[in-house]
């Protein structure tokens, strides 16, 4: 269906805009290039979702505005946990602590009719084109090694997708959830969580990375409490997450990922 409506935009990301839709409603306009066929498949998938029983907006429907396709969700008010942290600083132990018990939750789900976290991990390794065929193989041994699992998973889980609304925390962006191993979708989280050296000659630098590292800490801290798991099970899939992640093809991120799958191949590899 084509729609023409006046808009005001309330988020930008790197798939799609955000916008304001009518009463108690939000539209995710996806950019220019992407199909129908992409915005209804996370349509179904944010459903399930939501049927699983986590708090996240419910699905109104998909769309087409202006040739671009979209998804109406229910629109959630307040911020993103990522935009507090600079604004309440004390509060860095709590919504890292918070991220990990919404984590947590999220493992305990059904993932019925969600697609394979591995078999997509192994699809972006394979397309990784950063990566020699040498270290593609080795990459693909140590996930072979790896044990499944038929966990809900969200597939890019960070604090810019966690609204903090009055009637409680929203999990947001589901278009990579999968059906999958728990400790892997928090290797990913961990991976993301440390990603991205700050520029030197950024305002207050040290005092952003003291921060960050803070907040990883405490995020795997009560995750793995929580779940009774080790820091050696997160590092395990360590690899294999950053290979996949070099797969999504984000040009900024490619030489820290490198050096992540190098350093980590050199150790097993003595």
């Amino acid at each position: 269906m084509i729609v023409e409506s006046k808009r005001v935009m309330i988020g930008r990301g790197r798939s799609a805009e955000l916008f304001a839709w009518g009463k108690g409603k939000a539209l995710k306009l996806f950019y220019p290039g992407w199909s129908l066929a992409a915005a209804e498949a996370e349509a179904r998938a944010a459903q399930r979702v939501y049927e699983s029983g986590l708090r996240v907006p419910a699905v109104e429907g998909t769309i087409e505005v202006d040739g671009r396709p979209g998804i109406i969700y229910q629109r959630v008010e307040g911020p993103a946990m990522l935009d507090s942290l600079p604004t309440q600083p004390w509060a860095v132990i709590h919504f890292a602590r918070l991220l990990a018990e919404l984590h947590t939750d999220m493992h305990t789900r059904r993932a019925e009719g969600f697609p394979s976290q591995r078999e997509y991990m192994l699809k972006q390794i394979q397309s990784a084109s950063s990566l020699t065929d040498q270290k593609k193989q080795a990459v693909l041994k140590i996930l072979d090694k790896l044990p499944d699992g038929d966990a809900l998973c969200h597939g890019d889980y960070h604090p810019a997708n966690v609204l903090l609304a009055k009637e409680g925390p929203f999990i947001i962006d589901w278009p990579l959830a999968a059906h999958g191993n728990p400790i892997a979708d928090v290797a990913r989280t961990s991976l993301l969580l440390t990603m991205g050296a700050m520029q030197s000659g950024t305002p207050g630098r040290w005092l952003m990375e003291m921060g960050r590292n803070l907040f990883h800490h405490f995020y795997l801290e009560r995750y793995m409490r929580l779940r009774s798991i080790s820091s050696q099970q997160i590092a395990a899939w360590r690899v294999p997450v950053a290979a996949a992640r070099l797969g999504e093809g984000l040009e900024e991120e490619t030489d820290n990922l490198l050096n992540v799958i190098d350093s980590a191949l050199q150790e097993v590899t003595g």
